[in-house]
């Protein structure tokens, strides 16, 4: 037996934001604050690699392993955060998640060696991928069906906000131990024990899943729980799943290209052309925060998140000379803001995507266990974009050729799916 969304009302006459109550919004608010404080431990990283490489004498090769550890890791994490979910529900894994992801990336500032940082890295990766497998079904589940697009787009932008506050504490922070450069980057790992605290209040605060709380009444009194595995990563490899379990994996997987050839090395690419690491990210980063819930909104009506998807992607190819090879600095940052609002568009219908192709009693492990394979498959970018660059290719050339692909990749594959 598999549940689906309890029945939702025609939309009422009110602004959107009036139809959701406060229960509702205490639950978004959680995974919001939750994405956002991952997506900054995760992306102080591309701030700080110049200055790895320097303690630990690696290549950029090695660098960017860093990064790909870390999405690996990310497939463990939301496969087991999701299978708990599905069985003792969607808060407790959130909140161990973020616990998780907040000690190893602390940990990973006092690393005494590059082997020592790689397992930190590895580690945290496995918080990250607890934390999104948790978390968006417990907004999505908690918020009506109508706002779906909407919920998805919103809370993709806080990977964005949290990439600003990375920025932000790279420009206003790092500065003031650029006296001792193998503190500075240390500094920035160390910061992140204080998003630890927003367990409390989700503790607190947050209610559990209304819709997996319906789920298990109704199981308890149909007695078909015996009937389902006791694991449920097992259940989305059974035949009727199995197909949506590998498509929805491929199309996610041509996200985290795009993405990951989009973003991972532009700061190390704006530091070796000696422009602004604030200026630009803020740019692109705005531009993903307006574009994931405009698309993402525009996908609730005759679009779909389907055509929403094809059109922002090609938005984004069109993009790309605007954001690498633009002279003239106000051009640049207008690149970066059109290709965070375009490029990274796409972004803002796949947790409601990912989330609508599973029912209720997999909805945790399936799209946690998709999203981070796809993550996985994406892992490839960063290793693949630095090693190029190294026998002397600019950043620009392995940048502009993976970004249309992943991007085309993504708008066509997306049609393969429902």
């Amino acid at each position: 037996m598999s549940t689906r969304d309890v029945a939702q009302p025609e939309a009422p006459a009110v602004p959107w934001y009036q139809q959701v109550n406060r229960e509702q919004w205490r639950a978004f608010w959680a995974v919001f604050l939750g994405w956002v404080v991952d997506a900054f431990d995760f992306n102080i990283l591309s701030f700080i690699l110049i200055d790895i490489q320097k303690s630990f004498t690696v290549d950029r090769a090695l660098a960017g392993a860093l990064g790909t550890v870390t999405l690996i890791m990310r497939l463990v994490g939301g496969s087991a955060a999701g299978s708990m979910a599905d069985k003792w529900g969607r808060k407790l894994p959130l909140m161990l998640s973020v616990l998780w992801f907040s000690l190893f990336a602390f940990l990973s500032g006092f690393s005494t060696s590059y082997t020592m940082l790689f397992a930190f890295r590895a580690l945290f990766g496995i918080g990250m991928g607890g934390e999104w497998a948790a978390g968006m079904p417990l907004v999505l589940e908690h918020w009506p069906a109508r706002l779906r697009g909407l919920a998805s787009g919103l809370l993709l932008g806080g990977w964005y906000w949290g990439y600003l506050v990375a920025a932000a504490a790279f420009h206003f922070v790092y500065p003031l131990f650029s006296g001792s450069p193998d503190i500075a980057w240390r500094v920035m790992f160390w910061i992140a024990i204080v998003p630890a605290l927003l367990t409390l209040w989700i503790r607190s605060s947050v209610r559990e899943s209304p819709v997996w709380l319906e789920r298990q009444r109704r199981l308890h009194q149909g007695g078909a729980r015996s009937a389902e595995p006791k694991i449920s990563l097992v259940r989305i490899f059974q035949r009727d799943l199995l197909g949506t379990t590998a498509l929805t994996t491929i199309v996610i997987g041509a996200f985290m290209c795009t993405f990951y050839s989009i973003q991972f090395w532009y700061p190390t690419f704006l530091r070796e052309v000696g422009r602004s690491t604030i200026v630009y990210p803020s740019a692109f980063n705005v531009g993903a925060i307006i574009g994931t819930a405009f698309w993402g909104r525009l996908s609730e009506g005759k679009l779909g998140r389907r055509g929403a998807v094809t059109i922002t992607a090609l938005l984004g190819v069109a993009s790309i000379p605007l954001y690498l090879y633009a002279g003239n600095a106000f051009v640049l940052g207008i690149g970066a803001l059109c290709m965070g609002a375009f490029g990274c568009g796409i972004w803002g219908m796949a947790p409601a995507y990912v989330m609508e192709c599973f029912p209720t009693s997999v909805r945790g492990v399936g799209p946690g266990f998709c999203y981070h394979a796809a993550a996985a498959i994406g892992s490839v970018m960063p290793v693949v974009m630095g090693r190029l660059p190294d026998p002397g290719i600019a950043l620009t050339s392995p940048m502009s050729a993976c970004m249309p692909a992943s991007l085309l990749l993504s708008s066509g594959l997306i049609w393969l799916g429902p």
